[in-house]
């Protein structure tokens, strides 16, 4: 907070430490603009640490003809994996076939994927045999097997992006702060002028001042929205329709290997994914309409049985509710149209959307983690158009390596679907290598210096900041995160001096590893 005292005006001012809100920071820092982002939890506390973690084009969206949305997020699939190795990899599908005419019908649609993606393709669609298949999902549902088809995807670590995100803005000199909440916004003679902000630890308040303020808090959009419309005697129509995406955590036994499982239509007609990451294997997702927008939403019976359920008919032995590590559940931002009764999300957008009001509030949700940068420059180019900022050079972060990428554009790639450890710091491997502990192994991946970085470069200020977004042990094995929290606590402690809330952490760990009677 104190960062923010001098100066307290911006040429942009960002509300929502996620996903957008991260990326609009960076590429109008990137662009020379003084920029100040504040986020009224932690970075990528809300639906940005909960994805499918996919970096994708979206072969759903290819099957209902949305070739645009699809050709951009190939694009910038391509464009993330360049500038984030340590943090993204390709990743290979599998679809199973159980009738003889899945594989040639789904075949022929992803060879139109790998022609969309062009060069940008990270690896031929291909038509497996029965044996083939097998050899790739060793534990795949033998019975009925007819074949499969292979492609290519994407796969990555969201809340380290998101974090890495927060620190390349840094560096190029925005000012971006967690526990620092926006609490309403400033209008002078019918504009918005700034934002009203309080520091969550200290209670201490500051108005920053900017002439261009971006409503980027995702599902929570429609809030400031309506703040805006009462100051300025407007009516804000709610544009956000939240849809509920549920995640439940197994270990790899259940499908070893590095090939992910994709079945395009289950009994009603949804996807499931059965995805390795970080040692564990994550299963999901879902796609349920929610009015309430809670902070730490739960999945409802139906969601967790559909899951089970599903992955029973795919998998040769199937998991059961004993087997969950962790499940955790993201409201997704789904912008609804005029029209809209809010009662089914499938024909809802899964495009982002950007709206300037009279006043002058620009406001951007919906989109996907893998077009983020792409989000952010249309929200730059409608910020140019409203005149709320005056053009500068194009945008650059189409090139821009993030905060421990290093030089080469393969070098450091981990395997994502492996154990979690030291390959996520990219080239600062040797920063939390040196520090106190560095060689400490308090389990689950976690050394006592990936404790110390947190607290020191990472923005940590929990031990939930450290277990569920700077390490993803909460969201791998929450009963072993409760574990880990009182040593955690006690380094956070040494280096912060700050409550790390390590009582809260254990209820919610216990609340990751709660499924609903």
């Amino acid at each position: 907070m104190a960062q923010l005292t001098a100066p307290a005006r911006f040429d942009v001012v960002v509300i929502g430490g996620g996903a957008t809100g991260l990326g609009v920071a960076l590429d109008a820092a990137a662009r020379g603009f003084s920029v100040a982002l504040v986020e009224s939890h932690d970075f990528a506390k809300g639906t940005s640490s909960r994805a499918t973690k996919l970096v994708h084009g979206g072969v759903r969206y290819l099957a209902q003809g949305n070739i645009a949305l699809v050709r951009e997020a190939l694009h910038e699939r391509t464009t993330l994996l360049h500038n984030a190795p340590h943090l993204a990899q390709p990743l290979a599908f599998v679809m199973p076939s159980y009738k003889l005419l899945d594989t040639p019908f789904y075949g022929i649609g992803l060879k139109m994927y790998d022609a969309l993606a062009g060069k940008a393709g990270l690896g031929p669609t291909e038509f497996l045999g029965r044996n083939k298949t097998l050899q790739y999902l060793p534990t795949v549902q033998a019975q009925g097997l007819k074949g499969g088809v292979k492609y290519w995807d994407g796969q990555f670590d969201d809340a380290r992006l998101a974090l890495v995100l927060a620190r390349t803005a840094a560096a190029h000199g925005a000012v971006v702060v967690n526990y620092c909440a926006a609490t309403g916004l400033l209008h002078e003679d019918g504009k918005v002028a700034g934002v009203h902000c309080e520091d969550r630890e200290t209670g201490a308040k500051i108005t920053l001042r900017a002439g261009c303020v971006v409503n980027a808090t995702g599902v929570w959009v429609d809030a400031f929205r309506q703040q805006d419309g009462e100051a300025t005697g407007r009516v804000a129509k709610p544009m956000v329709a939240p849809s509920q995406g549920v995640h439940i955590v197994v270990d790899r036994e259940f499908l070893p290997g590095d090939h992910a499982m994709l079945v395009p239509k289950t009994a009603d007609g949804r996807v499931l994914f059965a995805v390795p990451w970080l040692g564990k294997v994550i299963l999901g997702t879902t796609d349920t309409p929610r009015e309430d927008l809670a902070r730490e939403p739960r999945p409802f019976k139906e969601e967790v049985e559909f899951i089970l359920s599903e992955s029973a008919r795919y998998l040769s032995r199937a998991p059961t509710r004993a087997d969950v590590k962790s499940v955790w559940v993201g409201l997704r931002p789904l912008v609804k149209p005029q029209d809209d009764d809010g009662g089914n999300t499938k024909g809802i957008s899964r495009e982002h959307t950007v709206l300037v009001s009279k006043s002058g509030l620009v406001t951007v949700t919906g989109g996907k983690w893998t077009t983020y940068r792409a989000m952010a420059e249309d929200v730059l180019d409608k910020c140019f158009d409203a005149h709320l900022l005056q053009p500068r050079k194009p945008g650059t972060t189409s090139t821009l390596r993030l905060v421990g990428a290093g030089v080469a554009v393969d070098a450091q790639r981990p395997k994502i679907s492996d154990a979690p450890g030291l390959h996520a710091y990219g080239t600062e491997q040797p920063i939390v290598q040196t520090l106190p502990g560095g060689d400490r192994w308090l389990g689950g991946g976690v050394t006592e210096g990936m404790v110390r970085f947190a607290a020191r470069f990472e923005y940590a200020r929990t031990v939930e900041d450290v277990l569920a977004r700077r390490s993803r042990l909460l969201f791998l094995d929450a009963r072993l995160a409760a574990t880990l929290a009182p040593a955690v606590a006690a380094i956070l402690q040494e280096e912060t001096g700050v409550d790390p809330q390590t009582d809260a952490f254990v209820a919610l760990a216990q609340l990751y590893v709660t499924l609903p009677a």
